[in-house]
């Protein structure tokens, strides 16, 4: 069923002007980058501790933060006060994420959760063993080496997309689609980078499925462009593009708009362990509707009219 129907709106006539919209959202992301020293890396990858504590009432954040300043631990000073302290869930629940030390203490994480317990000691819970929520620790070789496991995923993921669409269409239609796949992910670590969100392991699994929507909303169009050009094969190439982008417009909204609903109740509502997963698949859904119509399409008349000429 159709609920946009008829349209003739001119999508490629419009491509320069999206263009210049994406290398702006391209180019703040990546001076972000520069300016930041590269995306923000949590501990899966960087290696640290994570500790998540549980108090029985609401605590002042910044009383948490004053008191890890000046941490004693087997006879060596620490501060911690720069580290990545934040509520999640609710604000009686703290998680603390320290980078990797290169003087650790042993039993680090024990120690550290045994500071945190002395901060508020009216505030632990009467079984203390309710007290630690979870306690996560990477080394920062192991983190090296999921690091460079995530840049092999993606990279594996773009390399095969390029083999299948190229198979199925033609070698124009997969440099299209890799071409939205990687502005996708760009302007998607770009947001990442300006607002200061955490990479993750989940981050690079949305990042993926990111690259599965989009590529899905792209091989529709394209799909429908393969049926147009062979109904009409002395059409011109941009207008039959346009009627299949125009054609294709009523079922691309409403998966997408659907999604975006999924995931925004997931942003709100799913709590701080998805808060950034969910984030990186708002903007995934929107910026993959968006280039599957104005970064693909467009960059597959341009390699058409090259072969032409």
């Amino acid at each position: 069923m159709r609920f946009i129907k008829d349209t003739h709106i001119d999508f490629i006539g419009k491509s320069r002007l999206s263009g210049f919209f994406s290398l702006f959202l391209i180019a703040a992301g990546i001076i972000s980058l520069g300016l930041n020293g590269g995306p923000k890396l949590g501990i899966d990858f960087n290696g640290g501790t994570m500790i998540a504590v549980n108090y029985t009432e609401t605590v002042n954040i910044e009383k948490v933060r004053s008191a890890l300043a000046n941490v004693s631990l087997d006879g060596q000073h620490f501060d911690f006060s720069k580290a990545e302290i934040k509520h999640f869930g609710d604000d009686s629940n703290v998680a603390v994420r320290i980078a990797t030390l290169d003087n650790e203490p042993e039993n680090f994480s024990q120690k550290v959760v045994g500071f945190m317990r002395s901060i508020f000691p009216d505030k632990i819970p009467e079984n203390e063993m309710d007290f630690i929520l979870s306690i996560e620790k990477v080394g920062p070789k192991v983190g090296a080496e999921l690091s460079g496991d995530a840049m092999m995923a993606v990279f594996s993921a773009l390399v095969l997309i390029l083999i299948y669409i190229s198979i199925r269409f033609e070698f124009t239609f997969a440099v299209g689609a890799i071409a939205a796949l990687a502005h996708d992910i760009m302007i998607t670590l770009g947001f990442f980078s300006i607002l200061g969100y955490e990479i993750t392991l989940a981050v690079i699994a949305a990042f993926l499925t990111i690259v599965g929507y989009s590529l899905n909303d792209t091989i529709v169009i394209f799909d429908r462009i393969r049926e147009n050009l062979k109904l009409n094969k002395r059409a011109n190439y941009t207008d039959v593009i346009n009627q299949s982008i125009n054609e294709s417009l009523s079922r691309t909204l409403i998966t997408s708009v659907t999604t975006f609903f999924v995931v925004v109740i997931l942003f709100l509502f799913g709590g701080e362990v998805i808060h950034n997963l969910a984030f990186a698949l708002i903007i995934g859904v929107i910026v993959g509707t968006y280039s599957s119509i104005f970064v693909a399409s467009p960059i597959v008349i341009r390699m058409h009219e090259n072969k032409q000429d």
